[in-house]
């Protein structure tokens, strides 16, 4: 179960002044977001429930909001991400209500491997609890940093599936809390240190560095069956937390640089089987970075992220993973965002 404060919404949807609007939602928060409908509905707003699959804060549903005459969007699960929005949002993280403390308890001995002087990383969805967490490591001897990350995350310790950015702190190990593969993964191969995943649901606790040591020797197997490749659809996204249009044209400008014919394709669902029709040998996804990682295997055709481009260009040689980063944030800059109103 998840937090989802329904007084604190409507009250910023008064603020805003909204009489419609569209609810948008990963699928695992489906339930709570009828219910918010149904408590927003009873105090004389008209909703409409956004049925598409949700795939985080860079994947807002705004255009479709202002299509549909709704005032404003509530975008359910994630954190506020700094985008340029056609109609005012509020970004609503939905805490879940689970303690981390007795999983880390129960793991003590584990994270002492990682050694004195770790960084504590977690998702959105248990970041409310990171100071108890810290508040247990200290007393039992650790030095805890929790780095502030850049401008795409909104609070201190957070990562997303495509930025790693607070994890890259001066620490001799990593400790992600959450449920989950991916995120303790890309974790792990972003900062190249030991790496601790416990989930606090069931208080099972995942070493993951010989897991990314796996990823990584499959990702070099897509690289090299692209080896004789002569021709790459560069895929770039149409989701406005994805969009990496100048990213996209330095990748073709290096395969073409390099005697490889390139061309743009931009897609909004990145997938296989939408791109089957054309003649390609194999693609490179500037976009998300889980799409060539998580669906490798359902694509026929090699598919590289950028960086896995420029070690098969032999441009780099060792193997780094495919971030959207944001810029650096300022000292004054204000942390956990939730509301985001501008309009187009």
């Amino acid at each position: 179960m998840h937090e989802v404060p329904h007084g604190e919404i409507l009250k910023e949807l008064r603020k805003l002044g909204a009489r419609c609007v569209l609810i948008q939602s990963p699928e695992g928060l489906r339930r709570e977001t009828e219910e918010l409908a149904r408590f927003l509905e009873e105090n004389g707003l008209a909703v409409i429930l956004h049925g598409e699959i949700n795939y985080g804060a860079c994947d807002p549903a705004d255009s479709d909001a202002k299509r549909l005459g709704c005032d404003a969007l509530i975008h359910l699960g994630h954190s506020y991400m700094r985008l340029n929005l056609e109609v005012p949002t509020i970004f609503v993280p939905a805490f879940a209500k689970v303690e981390l403390v007795p999983a880390l308890e129960k793991n003590i001995e584990e994270i002492r491997k990682l050694g004195r002087r770790i960084a504590l990383v977690t998702t959105a969805q248990h970041v409310h609890r990171l100071d108890e967490a810290r508040e247990f490591l200290e007393e039992n001897g650790f030095e805890v940093l929790i780095g502030k990350g850049d401008s795409r995350v909104s609070w201190p310790g957070q990562v997303l599936g495509c930025n790693f950015s607070s994890a890259k702190v001066e620490a001799d190990g990593v400790l992600f809390i959450g449920a989950g593969y991916f995120h303790p993964l890309g974790v792990a191969l972003a900062v190249k240190k030991p790496t601790l995943a416990i989930n606090p649901y069931s208080g099972d606790a995942l070493w993951m560095d010989e897991e990314a040591e796996r990823l990584v020797r499959k990702r070099w197997a897509q690289i090299a069956k692209a080896m004789d490749a002569k021709s790459f659809g560069v895929v770039v996204s149409t989701k406005k937390g994805q969009l990496r249009l100048a990213e996209a044209r330095r990748v073709v400008e290096l395969l073409r640089e390099h005697g490889r014919e390139a061309r743009l394709i931009a897609m909004d669902h990145i997938s296989y089987p939408k791109l089957e029709g054309f003649p390609f040998d194999a693609y490179v996804v500037v976009a998300c970075p889980r799409v060539p990682i998580d669906d490798y295997e359902n694509w026929r055709k090699p598919v590289l992220t950028p960086r896995e481009v420029e070690l098969l260009l032999g441009l780099r040689e060792d193997y780094e993973f495919d971030e959207i980063p944001g810029v650096e944030r300022r000292e004054d800059e204000p942390l956990g965002i939730a509301v985001h109103g501008v309009r187009g």
